[in-house]
């Protein structure tokens, strides 16, 4: 398993000339924010809920540069209504999501929304791709942005829990 991967996200965000990123704090992110922080052209901007980085991206977005929102699983559900923002103006809308409620879950409560987090994008109009492997992230997060920007869509790269690794608040 490649333990890189958020440094080949990284990378891939820079291909894609991605000058913003937003995102709620997250230990699955943590990494690749520190990453996008420690870069002097790229702007970060923790947010205190999900939606509000629907409409930062969609500034960027009429600002002309590129964004990405960070999130976790269970932000998806905070965004759905904001989403419409994207869909009805046909501007691109990019996001990366770590996965909860899946492989070795401990919290019963990250459990429904990780279950629906794929069809509630899709509900929304988002397209979605799922890394399941480590090796399969820079990858799948590269194509993915390439989609979201070239054709103005709204799409999501889903990474698995299995590759972030299970939580445990006993540790």
């Amino acid at each position: 398993m490649s333990a890189n991967w958020p440094r080949e996200i990284y990378q891939e965000l820079k291909a894609a000339n991605v000058r913003q990123v937003c995102y709620v704090p997250d230990a699955g992110h943590s990494e690749l924010i520190r990453l996008c922080e420690a870069d002097p052209e790229i702007s970060t901007v923790s947010l205190t809920t999900e939606e509000e980085g629907v409409a930062m991206v969609g500034g960027a977005w009429l600002g002309g540069e590129r964004a990405v929102l960070l999130m976790q699983s269970s932000g998806v559900g905070n965004c759905i209504n904001m989403l419409s923002l994207q869909h009805e103006c046909r501007m691109p809308f990019f996001a990366i999501v770590t996965m909860r409620g899946e492989w070795s879950e401990f919290n019963p409560w990250q459990v429904a929304m990780g279950k629906s987090t794929q069809e509630a994008l899709e509900s929304a109009g988002t397209y979605v791709y799922r890394a399941d492997e480590a090796e399969e992230v820079a990858k799948t997060v590269g194509a993915t942005a390439r989609f979201a920007y070239q054709t103005g869509r709204l799409a999501a790269v889903l990474i698995a829990q299995r590759v972030i690794g299970a939580k445990n608040f006993n540790k």
